[in-house]
């Protein structure tokens, strides 16, 4: 080994070369020379740098080039070392010029036959270059073994070590296979003793099992009461659940000491129920302080008034909380939360704690059970919250007028404020009552589609039952404050608790315990209240709320406790009484216009609440008001219109006139009539807030028929002859027959009075059908009306019945909705409209809008009838009074013509005064002329007055032989009449004129021979063409009366000479009378 790598380097350097040549072979000294791979000049230095030989042939220049291109173009590392760097060289070379070399395939054999070959095609003459690379290689090899030797020394050690260490184990190995051979012979020998260790161990196991247990066991009750006062139910639920599973191992099943535990957990698991039952109660029913903000919030956006309530947070719409409610997946606790803060999250979380405990369908009936009391009690402690809020001398009562009385805004407005504050309240409850009922519906479902239990109905529960008790309280309060049959004696005094439905008292019943009677506060009360706890305490832990934490104890929800605790003992005790809620304000139909504004919001509401796909249609929930409707509230209206009509009617003062009429006509109207209108106009205001119905309509329209029939036979008495015998035939007074009755003159005056301005022809027609119908039919006294107080009645119902005609016309509508349920043919509640038909702030008396009655094209018939009758019979009172005035001069100038009362013969007695008759009249048609003018408008008066004059002067010319016999006297107190009565009409119907009669009298007083030249000059002055004045015109029966006139105080002298001489003379002067005005 000394000498296998040579001697000593040359020049100092390993790699045989003193200058690194860049051919890395070194430069060869000798290039003749064969390459000796071992040469000569190696020492025995074992590492030592073999010496440079030189080579005696260079290595070709191209494969010098091909070197240096190839190391050139290799990558060099920086850490590659001079042996590393040649070696790589080296093989470069021979991939280059001897790459059959490298292949895998290479056949030394071949090549070495090529190089032996000197032929042409052999490679003889390569063999030197052949072995000059091959020395190259074998120095590379050389250098890279002076450089890692010490590796491969340390290898060759460690080969050593690995190889005994490898002896080692295997004869370990064999050990333990030998040992493993010994253990599987012991092992299938049987061995008793082991048997019973192995035994005793799992005996060991099973009561340290046992023992582990008993003390978890040990620890229920504490934890169980912990987390049920922690309101942690599913956990409870959970601990409760796993000790019953462990109780009931048969391993326990004779450990004695556990039966007391048994009964225990027995008893926690209904008391847990019972807690669980009554913690859904309390959040379903509103009971919970944790519950109050979300009613509260509910009745102020419903339109509560929001003084009564704290200003709470945001409101958030119901279907968004649903919307943010996770039901698919199960209730978890969290510790670090108050479990009551969310209400509907606590509902859910029961009800999971309800289903784990496997008592949820039981609860279910239970709730149905409970639900009539727990509404009850809501409604009658709503009621008293109600009745605390508001004063009892504030709520616009009217004593005991048993609903007929018509409020005035200021009491509307009082009462209002009672009753929407009690709907809003009491529908807000509602309201928060259904959505927990929803809550529930919603958990309980989802509960059966994660459990997969199919659809069951009994567990889902019926929001049918919830709504039919919903509709009944609904329903109860509109009876309360609508009827007023029964409730009004309620309202006025409550009645006692010991008396029966007719009136008497029950003795039996009078004197039963009752709640309300126990003084809660009494010491032995308090003692037996307090032992009562402690025992349940004991016994159930946290089902009283004194072993429970309280989240939020106030003195709020201490007195929404004891007030619902007085409602429960109202509830109980009035369940089965009639009327049993207290009416806050006193029952009318008018409030049916404040009821049912916040009832129909709140069914709205409602519809959104009830879930989809339940029993109830949400397009019924208004079914029962129409029911409401036309079994109640139309009998009731029919019922307290035809009151307050009677009320109207009867009333002493009814036909009197208004104190303040001028607030509502320009006229002075009857009381009567304002009043009616003022129901009417109520009844119309209210039936504005509610669903059209024409049977309500036509209600209406029937007492308008009915205040007609009223007014007409009020006429009648007026206008009636006084009877001696009750059951002689009414007459009437002759100036009512005339403008009531048939005929010519009442034709004549009709179209008179409708004319546009008073026709002269009409009124001398009407005067001449008068007079001769008088003549014919002498008036009596009693055919005149006497009493001015009836004439002032007679012009009162003409302005009354022209006013309500007027203001009647004005509630005329046509409506497109015909509903009527008086009909039974038609089908009900097609086409009824339940929506608000106002704002329902408007229906608190405060809105001044127009008023209509809506009525159908069928209805407006019977209400265009009753409008004409109004009309025809206040154009009848107005001929009557146009007739009266005409009638009553008839009948005085009839006396004061009659010699029976006023005789014409006076002699030589002087003529001071006129005929008392005469002044009698005038005295009756100044006070005549002034009732209607206080009374009637200009046209009517006007009506009455022309035509008087004309009346005067022709009744007093064609009947002037009713005053015969007649001297020069008997006719200057005639023209004296004619005189006063001519002045006194002055002062009522302007231009009147008497002259006619005034001139028909003077040619008596100028003879008979007067009367005959004034025949012929008349007649010769129509021949000439002059017309005669109308004063100055009479006809020939006027003058041949006059002729006669002039000859009756001699035709009635006692001596037959002289009443011949008179009767002849008589007939010579109307002889030439007729030969002048041709008899005409």
């Amino acid at each position: 080994m000394s000498n296998r790598y040579g001697g000593s380097y040359r020049n100092g350097n390993g790699n045989g070369n003193s200058n690194g040549n860049s051919n890395g072979y070194g430069s060869a000294s000798r290039q003749d020379e064969d390459y000796d791979p071992y040469g000569d000049g190696y020492t025995s230095d074992r590492y030592g740098t073999p010496p440079q030989r030189l080579n005696p042939r260079r290595p070709p220049p191209e494969s010098s080039r091909t070197a240096d291109f190839s190391t050139a173009s290799r990558p060099r590392r920086t850490n590659e070392t001079n042996a590393e760097r040649q070696i790589s060289q080296v093989l470069e070379l021979i991939k280059t010029e001897w790459p059959a070399m490298i292949q895998n395939d290479s056949i030394p054999v071949s090549l070495a036959l090529q190089l032996l070959d000197n032929s042409s095609v052999g490679r003889a003459h390569e063999y030197r270059g052949f072995k000059k690379t091959h020395q190259y290689l074998q120095d590379s090899l050389k250098n890279i073994v002076h450089e890692h030797h010490q590796g491969f020394n340390s290898s060759i050690g460690t080969f050593h070590k690995i190889q005994g260490s490898i002896q080692a184990s295997q004869k370990r190995v064999r050990t333990l296979k030998d040992s493993l051979v010994a253990s599987r012979t012991s092992l299938c020998a049987t061995d008793p003793e082991l048997k019973k260790l192995y035994k005793t161990s799992q005996m060991y196991d099973d009561v340290l099992q046992t023992l582990n247990e008993l003390e978890d066991l040990r620890t229920v009750p504490d934890q169980l009461e912990a987390r049920i006062s922690e309101k942690r139910f599913l956990t409870a639920v959970e601990v409760l659940q796993n000790a019953l599973r462990k109780l009931r191992k048969p391993e326990l099943d004779d450990i004695g000491a556990l039966s007391d535990l048994r009964s225990y957990l027995a008893n926690q698991e209904t008391a847990l129920m019972d807690i669980l039952v009554e913690e859904l109660h309390e959040h379903l029913y509103l009971k919970s302080p944790y519950c109050q903000e979300r009613w509260q919030n509910l009745a102020k956006n419903q339109g509560a008034y929001g003084e009564n309530y704290n200003d709470s947070g945001v409101w958030t719409p119901f279907h968004l909380v649903l919307d943010t409610m996770d039901l698919e997946h199960p209730v978890t606790e969290d510790p670090a939360k108050n479990p009551e803060a969310d209400t509907f999250w606590y509902i859910s979380l029961v009800v999971e704690s309800l289903n784990k405990l496997g008592r949820l369908e039981s609860v279910v009936d239970t709730l149905k059970q409970r639900l009539p009391v727990e509404l009850f009690s809501i409604v009658n402690e709503t009621i008293n919250e109600v009745d605390l809020r508001h004063p009892s001398s504030l709520r616009g009562g009217s004593g005991n007028a048993q609903g007929l009385h018509i409020y005035g805004n200021r009491e509307t407005r009082m009462r209002a404020d009672v009753i929407y504050d009690l709907l809003w309240t009491l529908y807000g409850k509602f309201e928060a009552i259904a959505e927990g009922h929803r809550v529930f519906h919603e958990a309980i479902k989802a509960l059966i589609r994660r459990e997969g239990a199919g659809n069951n109905s009994s567990l889902l529960g019926s929001f049918k039952e919830l709504w039919n008790l919903y509709q009944n309280e609904i329903r109860s309060l509109l009876h309360n404050y609508v009827t007023t049959d029964a409730d009004v004696y309620q309202f006025n005094s409550s009645p006692r608790p010991g008396a029966m439905l007719n009136g008497s008292k029950d003795t039996s019943r009078e004197h039963l315990f009752k709640f309300s009677e126990a003084d809660p506060k009494s010491v032995e009360m308090v003692t037996e209240y307090e032992a009562l706890d402690g025992i349940i305490r004991t016994a159930v832990p946290g089902l009283t709320s004194g072993s429970r934490k309280t989240q939020a104890p106030d003195k709020k929800s201490a007195a929404s406790r004891e007030s619902r605790k007085s409602a429960y003992v109202g509830a109980f005790e009035n369940r089965n009484a009639p009327g049993s809620y207290k009416s806050l304000v006193e029952p009318s139909v008018f409030n049916m216009s404040l009821l049912l504004p916040p009832t129909l919001v709140f069914l709205q509401r409602l519809k959104a609440i009830v879930p989809p796909g339940s029993d109830l249609a949400a397009s019924t929930l208004t079914s029962f008001l129409d029911n409401f409707l036309v079994n109640v509230f139309q009998p009731q209206l029919d019922e307290t219109l035809s009151k307050l009509s009677d009320s109207v009617f009867g009333e002493v003062d009814s036909f009197q006139q208004d104190p303040d009429w001028g607030l509502v006509a320009r006229r002075p109207v009857f009381k009567g009539t304002t009043a009616f209108f003022t129901v009417v106009t109520a009844f119309c205001r209210m039936l504005g807030t509610i669903p059209h119905d024409q049977a309500l309509s036509a209600l209406i329209i029937s007492q308008m028929a009915r205040y007609y029939e009223r007014c007409f036979a009020w006429f009648k008495s007026l206008v009636s002859k006084a009877q001696e015998a009750s059951t002689a035939p009414q007459s009437l007074r002759y100036s009512a027959e005339l403008a009531i009755g048939d005929g010519d003159i009442q034709e004549t005056i009709k179209k008179l009075w409708t004319s546009d301005n008073l026709d002269r022809g009409l009124i001398e027609k009407e005067v001449g059908l008068l007079i001769m119908q008088t003549n014919e039919r002498s008036l009596e006294p009693n055919d005149i009306i006497q009493d001015r107080d009836v004439i002032s009645s007679l012009c009162l119902l003409y302005t009354s019945m022209k006013w309500l005609s007027v203001r009647v016309a004005g509630l005329r509508h046509i409506t497109r909705f015909d509903t009527d349920s008086s009909q039974p043919t038609l089908p009900k509640n097609q086409n009824r409209r339940w929506t608000l038909l106002n704002d329902p702030n408007k229906a608190n008396g405060e809105q001044q809008g127009p008023v209509y009655l809506p009525m159908t094209q069928e209805t407006v018939q019977s209400f265009d009838n009753i409008l004409s009758s109004y009309e025809d019979f206040a154009g009848s009172v107005l001929l009557t009074l146009h007739m009266e005035v005409r009638c009553r001069i008839i009948q005085s100038l009839g006396v004061a013509l009659s010699p029976k009362t006023a005789p014409y013969v006076l002699g030589d007695q002087e003529i001071k005064e006129p005929d008392l008759q005469i002044l009698s009249l005038n005295s009756e048609l100044v006070a005549y002329d002034e009732t209607i003018v206080r009374f009637l408008r200009d046209r009517e008066t006007a009506f009455v007055r022309t035509g008087l004059g004309l009346l005067i002067n022709s009744y007093l010319v064609s009947n002037a032989l009713a005053t015969q016999p007649m001297d020069m006297r008997g006719c200057e107190r005639m023209q004296l009449n004619i005189l006063v009565l001519q002045q006194n009409l002055k002062n009522i119907e302007s231009g009147v004129d008497l002259a006619r009669a005034a001139n028909y009298f003077s040619l008596f007083q100028e003879g008979p021979d007067r009367i005959v030249e004034k025949a012929k000059s008349d007649k010769e002055a129509e021949e000439g063409g002059s017309p005669l004045p109308e004063a100055e015109k009479f006809t020939y029966d006027e003058l041949k009366a006059l002729v006669e006139l002039c000859y009756s105080e001699q035709l009635a002298d006692p001596e037959r000479g002289v009443a011949a001489a008179a009767k002849r003379q008589m007939g010579e002067k109307v002889l030439a009378l007729s030969e002048y005005m041709w008899q005409s």
